[in-house]
């Protein structure tokens, strides 16, 4: 066997939320190990849309949301490089009574702390956005919501967490995790040995395995939404755009390419390793990006993909201390809605793996609040494949 010494604290899974945990832990002058089975970022932190959406969310989770979207904004300054990040705003649009209603629901959770909410409709509407669907009644603005491209942000949070002391192995699949006094010892399928006081369970979609091996449950399981990108076109669409029905979002990028997610999902294969997209959803998905948006009827898409996410039936991640084990620590599950919170989540749980208070309150994100089962989320039985 191959001995790698010991750290004082091992993360596993090198995506946003280990990717951030390691860098606050690595910040505060810990050795930290980040244990990434294949690569930075590459499941669904690198390959979901890169919406960094405010207005929607619910109330309970403005705190970690509203921190999270300010160190988006201060990202370079952090990190020490750039991830794309694009001020673009957010604009939900309804086509009939019940969407105005929800709609006015979310602007009212969104004031209520502090955001700017307009609406716009009538005349004022097709003034605005002439290339929106002529069904729409009604649509709410939020100039703070912003994007970002994934696929860079992760890989600039890992090279700041290597410039501040930290470590990372690539292709390096953990077979075996235990603890034994006082320590938690992992084993590779290379046959090496690490070793930690401290340990993180950032592995997304595969967290579920390590949580069972510490005696805790969970409903978790993998899945991911079809996404899409169409040819470059003539650029016309500034906000992210998306109905309140939850049949489409759909941006463009300055360079002109449009990318659009459409669902409902779909859960990944058995293995878990893989979410395919199958092809009757690229159909729906062009019906539903032409209704909204008509001047897309014709547009080529060139390429299509999905990632492996975890969810849980809240549709809330988990960001917490284990109730079973000391020094184990949890944060998965950010169920289709992790990126826009993913640099607040690792913030705050690295506070918790410090014995500190994190700055929002993260009861709610527990995990034995599964313990007396939980309901399913409107969201989540309404946006799957059942």
């Amino acid at each position: 066997m191959i001995s790698s010494g010991n750290y004082d604290a091992i993360i596993i899974g090198g995506g946003l939320f280990g990717a951030t945990t390691g860098f606050h832990l690595a910040k505060a002058g810990l050795s930290v190990l980040i244990v990434e089975a294949g690569h930075i970022g590459a499941q669904s932190s690198g390959a979901n849309y890169g919406s960094l959406r405010l207005q929607g969310r619910i109330r309970s989770q403005y705190p970690l949301s509203l921190r999270a979207q300010h160190l988006w904004e201060t990202f370079e300054e952090t990190y020490g490089e750039g991830c794309e990040y694009d001020r673009t705003g957010h604009v939900y649009f309804a086509r009939n009574d019940e969407g105005r209603s929800k709609i006015e629901a979310y602007a009212e959770a969104s004031r209520s702390v502090g955001m700017e909410i307009e609406f716009i409709e009538g005349a004022g509407l097709r003034q605005r956005f002439p290339y929106l669907t002529e069904e729409a009644v009604l649509a709410s603005y939020s100039p703070r919501c912003a994007t970002a491209n994934p696929r860079l942000a992760t890989p600039a949070i890992c090279r700041a967490f290597e410039r501040a002391g930290g470590r990372i192995r690539t292709r390096c699949t953990v077979t075996e995790v235990r603890k034994e006094a006082g320590l938690f010892h992992l084993q590779t399928e290379t046959g090496e040995k690490l070793s930690a006081p401290k340990l993180v369970n950032a592995a997304g979609a595969w967290a579920g395995k390590i949580t069972e091996q510490f005696g805790e449950t969970t409903p978790l399981f993998g899945a991911g939404p079809p996404q899409f990108v169409t040819e470059p076109l003539p650029y016309v669409l500034r906000p992210v755009l998306q109905s309140i029905e939850g049949d489409v979002i759909l941006r463009q990028i300055p360079r002109g390419n449009f990318i659009f997610a459409g669902y409902p999902r779909t859960r990944s294969n058995a293995d878990g390793a893989f979410t395919f997209v199958p092809p009757h959803k690229l159909a729906s998905g062009l019906r539903a990006v032409v209704r909204a948006v008509p001047l897309l009827a014709g547009a080529e898409v060139i390429r299509n993909w999905s990632g492996v996410e975890g969810y849980l039936p809240d549709m809330l991640p988990v960001i917490s201390a284990s109730q079973t084990t000391e020094n184990l620590f949890h944060v998965f599950g950010a169920s289709g809605g992790g990126f826009q919170i993913g640099p607040a989540v690792g913030e705050s749980l690295a506070a918790i793996v410090l014995g500190a208070s994190p700055i929002c309150d993260l009861s709610m994100y527990r995990i034995d609040r599964f313990e007396a089962g939980l309901k399913e989320s409107e969201k989540l039985a309404k946006e799957f494949d059942h």
